[in-house]
C-alpha cells in the first residue's frame, strides 16, 4: 500500500502562491512516480489574512501543523504590514513552537549557474550550514531603559543554552557523517570577542567531537568565514553556528550558489514527531507578483529536502538531477523576468526532465 504524506502548505503572501504552485507539481509528479501519496492541506497565513483578520498564526491553526508530516512554506512578507508583525508572529513562532532548532541550508552551485566568484565552479562550492534555530539572539530577550529619550538604552541578549548547543552540534556532527564527503565540521564563531557564548560553543564541540573521531574539526572566526566563502568555498564542507551568524553566512552562500532563486532551506525538528518546515530562502517579491516571471527553483529544490527529510531518497536524488538539466540546458539566467522561461514553463521543465 502506498504511503501518503500529510503536507501543510502555506502559500504566503506575494510571489510564495507561484512558486509553491509549481513545487506541488513536481511534487504531484514525483509522488505519481514512485508510487507514493501526498495529500496537500492549504493554510492561508500572511499579510492579506492579518490585514483582514489581525490574526498571524492562531493557536488552533498551530494545534493542527503539529499533526502533519511537514510544512511546505512559501513565503512570507507584505508591503502593508509593519517588519516584524509576520516574521515573528509566524516564522519565529513556528520555530519556536514546533522546536525545529536546526536550519539548514545546502550551498550548491548547479551546471549553468553564474557565481559572482572568479574561477569557481560547482566541484567548488558544495558545502552544508547547520544553524542553530531557536536561540541566540533571535530569542527575542532584552528591552529599553528611557525609551525615546536622550538616555534610552537598549538591550539584546544573546541566550545560548548548554542543551540547545550540544544538540546542535550533535545534529551537525552526525549529518557530517552521513553526508560522507569531506568527514569535516567547521565551528564558526567569535570566540575572541564573545567570549561567554562561544566558550560554551567550543567546548561543546570539542566535547561531542570526541564522539565522532573520524570527523576532522575546524574552528574559523565568523569574519574569516565570510572571507574564505568567497576566496576558497572549496575549503567548507559543514559549518556548524549560532542563530545570528548562521543567518549572515547562509545569505552569503545563496549569493555564491547564484542568487535567491535557486537557495532552499529547511527549518527542522529531528526528534521523533517532529514536524519540519521547508521554504525558499528568498522574500515574498511583492513587485514580480502575479506576473508569472519569478524564478521556482527555489521553492522546488525545497520540495526535495523535504522529500529527502520525509525518507523519499530516491525521489529526491531524481528531483535535484532534474533541476541541474534546467539550469545547465535551458535557463539563461536565475533572475526574475530573464530566465527566457516563465514560473508555470519552469514547472513543466522539471517535471518534464523527470521522465
Amino acid at each position: 500500500m502506498a504511503k501518503t504524506y500529510k503536507i501543510a502548505v502555506i502559500p504566503g503572501d506575494g510571489t510564495g502562491p507561484e512558486v509553491i504552485r509549481e513545487g506541488r507539481k513536481v511534487l504531484s509528479a514525483l509522488a505519481e512516480k514512485y508510487e507514493f501519496k501526498v495529500d496537500f492541506i492549504e493554510y492561508d497565513l500572511g499579510g492579506e489574512r492579518y490585514l483582514k483578520t489581525g490574526e498571524t498564526l492562531p493557536d488552533s491553526v498551530l494545534e493542527e501543523l503539529k499533526t502533519v508530516d511537514a510544512i511546505y512554506l512559501g513565503a512570507i512578507g507584505h508591503p502593508d504590514v509593519k517588519p516584524g508583525i509576520l516574521e515573528q508572529g509566524i516564522l519565529l513562532k513556528l520555530r519556536f513552537s514546533l522546536d525545529q532548532y536546526i536550519n539548514l541550508r545546502p550551498v550548491k552551485l548547479y551546471p549553468g549557474v553564474w557565481t559572482p566568484l572568479k574561477d569557481k565552479g560547482p566541484d567548488d562550492i558544495d558545502f552544508v550550514v547547520v544553524r542553530e534555530n531557536t536561540e541566540g539572539l533571535y530569542c527575542g530577550s532584552g528591552g529599553f531603559l528611557k525609551k525615546g529619550t536622550r538616555d534610552e538604552v537598549a538591550v539584546q541578549e544573546s541566550i545560548n543554552t548548554r542543551k540547545g548547543v550540544e544538540r546542535c552540534i550533535r545534529y551537525a556532527f552526525e549529518f557530517t557523517r552521513k553526508r560522507n564527503k569531506k568527514n569535516t565540521l567547521t565551528l564558526c564563531g567569535k570566540t575572541n570577542v564573545l567570549t561567554y557564548a562561544f566558550d560554551l560553543w567550543e567546548r561543546t564541540f570539542h566535547e561531542v567531537g570526541e564522539e565522532y573521531p573520524e570527523i576532522k574539526r575546524e574552528y574559523a572566526h565568523v569574519d574569516a568565514t565570510c572571507m574564505w566563502m568567497v576566496k576558497n568555498p572549496e575549503w567548507f564542507d559543514v559549518i556548524v553556528t549560532d542563530n545570528m551568524f548562521g543567518d549572515i553566512i547562509t545569505d552569503l552562500g545563496a549569493i555564491i550558489q547564484g542568487g535567491m532563486g535557486i537557495a532552499a532551506g529547511g527549518n527542522i525538528n529531528p526528534d521523533e514527531g517532529g514536524v519540519s518546515m521547508f521554504e525558499p530562502i528568498g522574500g515574498s517579491a511583492p513587485k514580480y507578483t502575479g506576473k508569472n516571471v519569478i524564478n521556482p527553483l527555489a521553492a522546488i529544490c525545497a520540495a526535495g529536502m523535504m522529500l529527502e527529510y520525509l525518507g523519499e531518497k530516491e525521489a529526491a536524488e531524481s528531483l535535484e538531477r532534474s533541476v541541474m538539466r534546467v539550469t545547465a540546458e535551458k535557463l539563461k539566467s536565475l533572475s526574475a523576468g530573464k530566465m527566457g522561461y516563465s514560473t508555470t514553463e519552469v514547472g513543466d521543465l522539471v517535471v518534464k526532465f523527470l521522465e
